[in-house]
C-alpha cells in the first residue's frame, strides 16, 4: 500500500500542469534542432503560422484517443506506418493514393485474422523532420551541415541547401494540408469502400510469390463479404462499409514548428498540437528534463514515446509519470524500436515494470530502425527476415509475459522500391540501386508491406484463441 500511494504521489507531482505553456520548452535543453542563422526570420514565421489554420481539429483528436484507448483495452490493434521523410520532390496524388491503398488492404487483413478493429494511423501530412546521429554529412573531402528533413533543409549536397530555413515551415504546412484535404476524399468519399479495399489487396497477391500462402485468407474475406451481402449488408446499405476513419502522425521534432500549430480548444478547453493526430517524441530526444518532454507533457494529443535498448526500466516508468500522469487509456503508446537481436534482452524488463505499476498504455512494435545495416554496396538498408523476426519475437514476449501486442510501426510505401533486402520478392544487394528513393531511411515496398501484414495476421489469429469471440459477446 505504500509503495502504491507513493507511485500515485509521484504522478501527481508528475503531471502538474499549473506551469506549462505551448512555449516552455524554450526554456529546457534541447537536442536535435537546428541552429537557425537569421533568428529574427524564424520568429516572423512561427508568428506568421500562428494565424493558420489548424491542420486537425480537437474532436478529431479525442476521437482517436477513444479509438487508442480500445487498443490499451486489448478491444483493437494499431496499424502505424508510413513515409521515414516526406519531401517536396515526391509530393503527388499518385504517390498518397498508392500509399492509401496498400496501407488499407493491410488493414482488412489484419482486421479478418484478429477479428478486432484496426486503427489507421500514417507517418504523413508532416513527417518531414528526422533526428541525425552526426551533425554533419561528409562525402569525400567536403564536410557539410547533416540533412534533417525538408522542414529544415535541402537534400542536395551543397553549402546553400544545407543551411536551415525557416521557410520551410510554411511550405510543409501547406503539403500538409494539401496531403490531409486528399486522404480526407479518400476516406469518406467511397474511395475505400470494404470491397474496394479487398480487391485491391486480391490484386496485389495475384502476381506475388506469396500468393499462394495468402489465398486462402484472401478467398475466406472473399466468402465473408458474399456472405455479408446476401443478408443485404454492403457499402450501400452499412455507412461502416463505406469509409474508414484514418489518421495522421508524424514524430514532433522541430518544436518551434509544433508549438505555432498548437491551439487552446475553445469547446472543451486544453492545448492540442493541431499539426497532426498523433505526434511522437524519438528515441534521440526522450531525456526527461529536456524541451521534447517538456513540450509533450502539456499537449491533448495522444501521443508515442520511442523505446530503444537504452531505456532503463525505472527510466520509462518516470517518463509515464510525466507524459501520462492521469493514466487515460489512449493516451499513450509506447513504440519498442531494438532490432531483432536486442528486443529479447530489453523488452521484457520494460514490460513488468509497466505491468508492475498497473500502467494503461499501448505497446507497438517497430521492427525497422534497429534492423538497420549498411550493404556491400554502400546502401543503408534493412534485412526483411530481421524485420519479421523482431515482429515475432516481440509477439512472443508479450504472451509470455501476459500483456498486450497492441501494434505496430512500419516505414513504408506504396511504391515499389528496392530499399529493404529479402521477402518473398526477393531483393538482393546488387538490387538496391535500381530503385533507391527514400532521402533517409530504407522503406517497405508496396509487396514488402503486404506481406509483413500478413504474417503480423498469423501472431494476431494466435492471439485471437485466447479471447471470447466478439459475435458471441456481442451476443450475450
Amino acid at each position: 500500500m505504500i509503495e502504491k500511494l507513493g507511485a500515485n504521489d509521484r504522478r501527481s507531482e508528475a503531471g502538474r500542469l499549473e506551469s506549462w505553456r505551448p512555449d516552455s520548452w524554450r526554456a529546457k535543453p534541447i537536442v536535435q534542432v537546428p541552429e537557425y542563422p537569421d533568428a529574427a526570420r524564424l520568429a516572423a514565421v512561427e508568428e506568421d503560422l500562428r494565424t493558420w489554420p489548424p491542420l486537425v481539429i480537437a474532436d478529431e483528436v479525442r476521437k482517436l484517443e477513444r479509438a487508442l484507448g480500445d487498443v490499451a483495452e486489448r478491444r483493437a490493434f494499431l496499424l502505424q506506418g508510413g513515409d521515414c521523410a516526406e519531401s517536396f520532390a515526391e509530393h503527388s496524388a499518385d504517390n498518397i493514393r498508392d500509399f492509401f491503398k496498400v496501407f488499407l488492404s493491410m488493414s482488412v487483413a489484419l482486421t479478418y485474422s484478429a477479428a478486432l478493429p484496426v486503427v489507421k494511423i500514417g507517418r504523413i501530412a508532416g513527417q518531414f523532420a528526422k533526428p541525425r546521429s552526426s551533425n554533419v554529412e561528409k562525402r569525400g573531402d567536403v564536410e557539410l551541415p547533416a540533412y534533417r528533413g525538408d522542414i529544415i533543409n535541402g537534400f542536395e549536397f551543397t553549402p546553400e541547401s544545407r543551411i536551415p530555413d525557416p521557410n520551410r515551415m510554411r511550405m510543409v504546412y501547406r503539403q500538409s494540408a494539401a496531403t490531409l484535404n486528399l486522404l480526407r476524399g479518400f476516406a469518406t468519399g467511397g474511395y475505400a469502400k470494404l470491397e474496394r479495399v479487398h480487391r485491391w489487396m486480391v490484386d496485389a497477391l495475384a502476381d506475388s510469390p506469396v500468393a499462394e500462402h495468402y489465398k486462402e485468407v484472401a478467398e475466406r474475406i472473399t466468402e465473408a463479404l458474399e456472405f455479408m451481402a446476401a443478408c443485404g449488408i454492403s457499402a450501400e446499405t452499412a455507412q461502416q462499409l463505406q469509409g474508414v476513419h484514418f489518421y495522421t502522425s508524424h514524430e514532433a521534432l522541430l518544436l518551434p514548428y509544433e508549438e505555432a500549430l498548437t491551439r487552446e480548444d475553445s469547446v472543451q478547453g486544453g492545448w492540442y498540437d493541431t499539426s497532426a493526430h498523433m505526434v511522437w517524441i524519438g528515441d534521440r530526444t526522450r531525456q526527461l528534463d529536456h524541451a521534447h518532454v517538456e513540450y509533450f507533457r502539456g499537449i491533448r494529443n495522444p501521443i508515442g514515446l520511442k523505446c530503444g535498448p537504452s531505456l532503463e526500466p525505472d527510466a520509462l516508468l518516470r517518463l509515464i509519470d510525466v507524459l501520462n500522469p492521469e493514466d487515460k487509456a489512449g493516451r499513450l503508446t509506447l513504440i519498442a524500436r531494438f532490432g531483432s537481436d536486442k528486443v529479447g534482452k530489453h523488452l521484457p524488463g520494460l514490460i513488468r515494470a509497466v505491468e508492475r505499476e498497473g500502467r494503461k498504455v499501448i505497446w507497438s512494435c517497430d521492427p525497422m530502425h534497429g534492423n538497420t545495416i549498411t550493404s556491400s554496396t554502400g546502401h543503408k538498408t534493412r534485412p526483411f527476415n530481421r524485420i519479421l523476426e523482431e515482429v515475432q519475437t516481440f509477439f512472443e514476449i508479450h504472451r509470455a509475459e501476459g500483456s498486450y501486442a497492441g501494434g505496430v510501426h512500419l516505414e513504408m510505401t506504396g511504391k515499389n522500391v528496392t530499399e529493404c533486402l529479402g521477402g518473398a520478392v526477393a531483393i538482393q544487394e546488387t538490387d538496391l540501386g535500381n530503385q533507391y528513393d527514400t532521402l533517409c531511411d530504407p522503406r517497405l515496398n508496396a509487396r514488402q508491406a503486404l506481406e509483413l501484414a500478413f504474417l503480423i495476421a498469423t501472431e494476431l489469429k494466435k492471439d485471437r484463441a485466447s479471447r471470447p469471440s466478439a459475435l458471441l459477446a456481442a451476443a450475450e
